[in-house]
């Protein structure tokens, strides 16, 4: 067992550790915002999601950004990135690849499809059937993908970040439950506020308005990153706190909240899992080597919200799957 004094010196060395190796990520930042404006926290989650090997689901109506923000940080990054454009006649082998038959030489050769790359971003996800959203479902979670009889491993790192509308627009579909649980993390992204809008005027009101972004960043350096997030520190406390979030989705009567009946299924163990290792990349990117319970607070509602399957009940009620989160947060108590 490893004594506190220990603990608190690992802690120590570890964080000098992230101060230095953050510096890419920093570096990314700076280079995605020389498009972006207003979207700071959309930034943010991109980059846990990058550093946590999670995928991201990014929501809003058209025209806020969402398809530039995933380009510009595939850009900033010099690894493989493949737009896929989602579409209601889009089939799985479009994605995934599919067996070809050579009639030379009698055989059947595999012709690998978009998905072996590294940055995989699935515009407007939603706009496609089931079938072909669930085409995602091995490469997402096992980082390989199965054609005929053959199975081929993804590249690392090998991240999803897929945009949808909502499900209220005209010409989409409902993502199936066992997909959007996939993704680590669901973003929603609302308008900018005035001064934000002015500055998107002013730098965009061009006929050609085209910006250089560098790549500040390797693979490597992602995957250095990706394994100082494993080493940060997560106090019991903390842990306990991670369990009780979603314990409450499941059982909210247990920890006295009146909600048994606006909740059909609460968050899976992956849930749990995601949300600790987000907390982790959070505190990364503050340059810590130990999770705060604020690190789990601030990035619960994201990991949850797509989790939490509300009923007919609370739909009468004008409840979401979001205020149901909060009201959680808000009720377990903070360490």
């Amino acid at each position: 067992m490893i004594q506190p004094s220990a603990q608190r010196s690992r802690v120590i060395e570890l964080t000098e550790e992230i101060k230095l190796h953050s510096a890419p990520l920093r570096r990314i930042v700076s280079e995605v915002n020389h498009v972006l404006v207003g979207q700071e926290k959309l930034v943010h989650r991109m980059l846990i999601g990058l550093l946590a090997n999670g995928h991201i689901l990014i929501e809003g109506v058209p025209g806020l950004a969402k398809t530039t923000a995933v380009a510009s940080l595939a850009k900033a990054i010099n690894t493989g990135f493949q737009r896929l454009q989602f579409t209601p006649d889009l089939l799985p082998a479009d994605l995934i690849g599919t067996l070809v038959y050579r009639p030379q030489e009698q055989t059947f050769v595999v012709q690998k499809g978009p998905i072996f790359s590294n940055l995989i971003l699935a515009d407007e996800i939603n706009r496609a059937p089931a079938k072909v959203q669930s085409a995602l479902l091995e490469a997402m979670q096992e980082r390989q993908v199965t054609i005929g009889t053959e199975t081929f491993p993804l590249a690392q790192p090998f991240l999803v970040m897929a945009t949808q509308n909502p499900v209220e627009q005209e010409g989409t579909y409902q993502l199936p439950e066992a997909q959007t649980d996939r993704f680590m993390l669901k973003v929603i992204v609302d308008y900018p506020n005035r001064n934000e809008e002015l500055q998107i005027l002013r730098r965009m009101s061009k006929t050609a308005a085209k910006f250089d972004i560098a790549p500040v960043t390797s693979p490597a350096e992602i995957m250095a990153a990706r394994d100082l997030v494993d080493q940060v520190y997560v106090d019991e406390k903390v842990e306990n706190y991670v369990v009780d979030l979603v314990m409450a989705t499941r059982t909210p009567q247990a920890y006295g909240l009146n909600l048994d009946e606006l909740i059909h299924f609460g968050g899976s163990p992956r849930a749990t899992i995601n949300l600790t290792l987000a907390a982790k990349a959070n505190a990364f990117l503050a340059g810590r080597g130990y999770v705060k319970p604020q690190d789990v607070k601030e990035i619960a509602l994201d990991v949850l919200r797509h989790r939490v399957i509300i009923t007919y009940e609370a739909e009468a009620e004008e409840q979401t799957s979001e205020s149901i989160v909060r009201e959680i947060l808000a009720h377990i108590p903070t360490p």
